[in-house]
């Protein structure tokens, strides 16, 4: 039983998205939403490359963040952000052109940042890992560790989900997750998975003063087999037996209040 289920709806396509959602060739794609738009301006590792808002927009986007910005915007109506996003984009008349950033190489992450990492076992679902970056945003998550070819790319709905979160919190791809995290536990990270089969929940771990690699998996189907024999413990979390499962992306946000009190 997975303790996760499908969701169907740090300077460093989606459900109901268009094409228009999707990187260009050069890895180029529009950021979207004031909190998304206005973490980017003031992300100075973040390279801009257009930036179009409704006049209103501008206004509010000056508010968040004092001008000048390092891109000159591009007045236009809402009907051609209408145009240009994806169908159910909420853009509130800001969008921002970028390039993805840059992350740092495991090694340097483990040498400069303390806190747990995220490791997500082909977690695909764009809002729910924007949504997993907010949380670790919120209780000090160093980074989230992906599998490069079963995780989203950087777009729009993965950063109007994450809400700025995403250009404080680096994002690793790596080819092979169970590499990944035997490199976490030469680093001295204690590998924790969450699965519902855990023996002791979370807080009942003992955990304090070690640092952690939390590894939730895909929604659904939940931690691979050689992710979960990769793990130096599994734990669960303690929803009462009526609720199967929880979704992951609220899984991941107990976990790390929970962690966040050791």
């Amino acid at each position: 039983m997975s303790i996760m289920r499908n969701q169907r709806q740090r300077p460093r396509s989606s459900h109901g998205s268009g094409p228009q959602d999707a990187p260009s060739s050069d890895g180029a794609t529009w950021l979207y939403g004031l909190h998304a738009v206005s973490a980017a301006l003031a992300n100075p590792a973040r390279r801009l490359k257009r930036l179009l808002v409704t006049r209103g927009a501008e206004q509010e986007l000056a508010e968040r963040f004092s001008p000048p910005w390092r891109i000159v915007p591009e007045i236009v109506d809402r009907q051609r952000l209408d145009g240009l996003l994806p169908a159910d984009a909420i853009h509130q008349g800001a969008a921002l052109m970028v390039e993805p950033l840059s992350s740092p190489s495991m090694e340097r992450l483990m040498e400069e940042t303390t806190g747990p990492v995220l490791v997500l076992d082909q977690v695909t679902d764009p809002r729910n890992v924007g949504a997993i970056l907010r949380s670790a945003a919120a209780f000090g998550a160093a980074a989230v560790v992906v599998q490069d070819r079963h995780s989203p790319q950087e777009t729009g709905t993965l950063a109007r989900a994450a809400s700025g979160a995403i250009e404080v919190v680096p994002i690793l791809r790596e080819v092979n997750l169970a590499r990944a995290l035997e490199q976490l536990k030469k680093a001295g990270l204690w590998v924790v998975g969450l699965e519902a089969a855990g023996q002791v929940t979370l807080a009942q771990s003992g955990l304090t003063g070690r640092r952690v690699a939390l590894v939730l998996g895909a929604e659904g189907e939940g931690l691979r087999r050689l992710t979960r024999e990769t793990c130096d413990e599994l734990v669960r979390l303690p929803i009462k037996s009526s609720m199967e499962s929880l979704n992951v992306s609220a899984a991941a946000a107990v976990a790390l209040y929970e962690l966040a009190r050791e």
